[in-house]
């Protein structure tokens, strides 16, 4: 498994985490502290801000999981990988379809993270 495969399936175990502890502790283990995110519909800095936004993430999409779609790849310090959000009980037929886009600091953390929704 290569370097952006690990960080991409630690992020969307993240974003998947349903445990308000448990996925602050996972935000701060996949972030640095002044990480930012930013995509079409939403926005976070920093470790609370980011752990904040996927927990309305996912009050919005109840159960609803993310899952890695395609090979993730980078080079350098820059990571792309692309995800699906789908249903547990139907993931099979996404809801929507993304690629993400995350620049790495010397301890594979992400510092700055660029979403796009690729279908919905």
């Amino acid at each position: 498994m290569n370097q952006a495969t690990r960080i991409a399936e630690r992020y969307l175990a993240a974003w998947n985490e349903r445990e308000p502890a448990a996925r602050r502790a996972q935000v701060a283990q996949v972030f640095a502290p002044d990480a930012s995110y930013l995509d079409p519909m939403m926005r976070g800095s920093g470790v609370d801000g980011i752990d904040g936004m996927i927990g309305a993430a996912q009050q919005q999409f109840p159960g609803c999981r993310f899952a890695l779609h395609g090979t993730p790849s980078g080079h350098n310090d820059v990571v792309r990988f692309s995800w699906s959000l789908a249903a547990e009980a139907a993931p099979e037929a996404p809801l929507a379809i993304g690629t993400d886009f995350a620049t790495i600091d010397a301890d594979g953390r992400l510092v700055r993270v660029t979403g796009f929704l690729d279908a919905a």
